[in-house]
């Protein structure tokens, strides 16, 4: 009988033992699960089925759009009312699917070309919600309108994915209509439910895509927008900023007493703006503690948000705006690898340009991350005029329209010396890395064919040639010019450490252009350049945008300059060209080793689901010690 309580025991303490070890090796589990970021873990991406489908971007897909009512559909594209088709990818066949015309100005430039190359939405899961793409809910197949490479956005969205910035998956397609041709487009993930899952997981956190100008922030934007009343403002309103500076201007006539209310989001004053581009919640800056202040974001929710959203996001604006707790508002990694791509491709239709939209802001827990997106007018091509200036754009002075103080999730970064290197560490990463060359080489390998059978494109195959080979000199000397500003440490002023005077940003394809069909007649008027905008111009922007009201007939073509300023002729241009061949011939875009991993970028953990696994390890733990408890009695 000695001799078994004896056993017992021993096996008593042996379990315990095996009890207490089984408890604290869940405990550290859930830790490292719960704050593994903090110790350098990164959570594994979760993988959807579509990624390496559809977004393989080593051919060019086929898809097949399958309507009796086509005619009617593109007829009528402009309403952007959804028509229901099957669309055939790759093979695989998909029924009861909705499509409409997709854009904000560009469906009306493409219907003032006479053209029918319209950019389209696709939504699977429109009239089923069951319905998807292996786990795809939208797709954006855009026409690469103002885009003579045909891969602008293709090469910033590729760039982003491969140096772990958070970005939407794409692809060249090849659109045939009911079996007949129709064109090369490039397919984009929608950032919708399926981006926001595949990234951040089933719990993600709240998504907007801020927007005050009725220019870009959801359907139906920019149709009503007209050029002789946005310049009359922005004139109006750059005479408003001179005397606030102590400019004597003309006397405006005696209101009396007027003062005009308080307008929604951060409005109120010529330097706000009164709508439009000024717009305080826009540049997502703080402006009080009323919702209503920020209506611009909140209207362009993505995501279902609560007051209690609502209320944690302003939280976060503010600590951003007073710089405070910016590890716990910002997501730094994620924040600094998007403004390294952004800031490299000098994008002037974006957040630091003069028209403040273009970009997904996304925040869970009150931590904030920026998503990247609409980069057909990037490499300068919407600022148009001197590629020597463009090309040699300060990574640190990135702000068009305004001061970087103006733009605090980018501001953050400058304002910090600590953040400030660890940005210029990661630009050296990036330029040592990325192989930019190899990306354009690939894709003009890749969709030459197709461009050359393409019988709705915007430009010609000449056009289309010497359009990827500019890009290609602007991205190696903006290389050169960067590396030159990290190695000088003058980051803030251009210096010109590079001659860009060989480079037509033109030939890129350019604001309002779409090749033989898309010139409107005339130019801009003289001395305009968007790029110069003054920050807060003028009244919200009217609906119904036409660029072909634009005074003076604009087609979109800024003049072609030497680094003078005087304008080129063609045959100017290509010796020009030549001699830039003659002396760059031997010279190669950055290469590296880097390796990206599609399913580990970065992404977070949702607090609901960090939640469940630390009740699962306190249950556990606690039966740990009940059996512990029974075995030791």
């Amino acid at each position: 009988m000695a001799i078994t309580w004896g056993k017992s025991m021993a096996g008593s303490k042996h379990f315990d033992k095996i009890a207490w070890i089984v408890t604290a090796l869940m405990l550290i589990i859930t830790v490292l699960f719960m704050y593994g970021g903090a110790f350098g873990l990164e959570v594994m991406a979760r993988t959807m089925g579509y990624e390496n489908r559809l977004f393989d971007n080593t051919r060019v897909h086929a898809i097949d759009i399958v309507m009796n009512d086509w005619d009617e559909f593109i007829a009528s594209a402009t309403s952007e009312e959804y028509y229901t088709t099957t669309l055939v990818v790759d093979g695989e066949v998909f029924k009861n699917v909705g499509i409409r015309g997709k854009g904000n100005t560009s469906l009306s430039s493409v219907s003032a070309m006479n053209s029918d190359r319209y950019s389209f939405k696709v939504e699977f899961d429109h009239y089923d919600s069951s319905t998807t793409y292996h786990g795809l809910d939208k797709l954006n197949l855009n026409n690469l309108i103002q885009d003579s490479t045909m891969m602008k956005d293709y090469l910033t969205y590729t760039m982003m994915n491969e140096f772990g910035a958070t970005a939407p998956l794409c692809s060249f397609v090849y659109i045939t209509v009911n079996g007949a041709d129709w064109g090369l487009y490039l397919a984009i993930e929608g950032v919708e439910d399926s981006f926001l899952e595949r990234n951040y997981g089933a719990n993600y956190g709240e998504l907007y895509k801020p927007d005050s100008m009725s220019f870009g922030g959801g359907r139906g934007n920019g149709k009503d927008f007209n050029m002789d009343d946005f310049m009359n403002r922005s004139n109006t309103d750059e005479n408003a900023d001179k005397s606030a500076q102590g400019i004597t201007m003309p006397q405006m006539p005696d209101m009396g007493n007027f003062e005009p209310p308080k307008m929604p989001g951060g409005f109120g004053s010529p330097r706000d703006g009164f709508g439009g581009m000024g717009a305080s919640d826009v540049k997502l800056k703080y402006v009080d503690d009323d919702a209503d202040s920020y209506s611009n974001i909140w209207n362009s929710a993505k995501t279902d948000i609560s007051t209690a959203d609502q209320t944690r996001l302003i939280e976060s604006l503010k600590n951003l705006s007073n710089g405070e707790q910016i590890e716990s508002v910002i997501d730094i990694d994620q924040v600094i690898r998007y403004f390294v791509i952004h800031n490299y491709v000098c994008n002037g239709d974006s957040y630091t340009g003069a028209m403040i939209h273009n970009y997904y802001l996304y925040e869970e827990n009150g931590k904030m991350a920026m998503i990247p997106w609409d980069y057909n007018l990037a490499f300068g091509t919407f600022q148009g005029g001197n590629a020597q200036n463009v090309i040699n754009t300060p990574i640190d002075s990135p702000v068009s329209g305004g001061s970087s103080d103006d733009r605090p999730i980018w501001n953050w970064i400058i304002a910090s010396k600590e953040y400030t290197e660890l940005y210029h560490q990661y630009f050296a990463e990036f330029l040592n890395r990325v192989d930019i060359d190899g990306i354009i080489d690939n894709a003009y390998d890749l969709i030459k064919p197709y461009v050359e059978k393409d019988p709705t494109a915007f430009y010609s195959y000449e056009e289309f040639e010497t359009g990827v080979e500019t890009l290609q000199q602007f991205c190696t000397l903006r290389s050169e010019s960067i590396s030159m500003q990290l190695t000088n440490g003058e980051t803030t002023s251009n210096m010109n450490y590079v001659n860009g005077s060989g480079i037509t940003l033109s030939d890129m394809g350019s604001m309002g252009r779409g090749g033989e069909f898309g010139s409107f007649g005339g130019k801009m008027p003289e001395g305009f350049d968007p790029s110069k905008i003054p920050d807060g111009s003028g009244a919200e922007m009217p609906k119904d945008f036409d660029p072909s009201q634009i005074p003076g007939g604009f087609n979109g073509n800024f003049p072609d300059q030497s680094s003078d300023g005087m304008e080129m002729t063609p045959s100017e241009n290509a010796n020009m060209t030549d001699s830039w061949r003659n002396n760059n011939q031997n010279s190669q875009m950055p290469r590296g080793d880097f390796n990206f991993n599609l399913n580990s970028m970065g992404n977070t953990v949702s607090s609901s689901t960090t939640w469940i696994w630390l009740v699962v390890s306190v249950l556990i733990l606690g039966a740990g010690l009940i059996i512990a408890k029974v075995y030791k009695d």
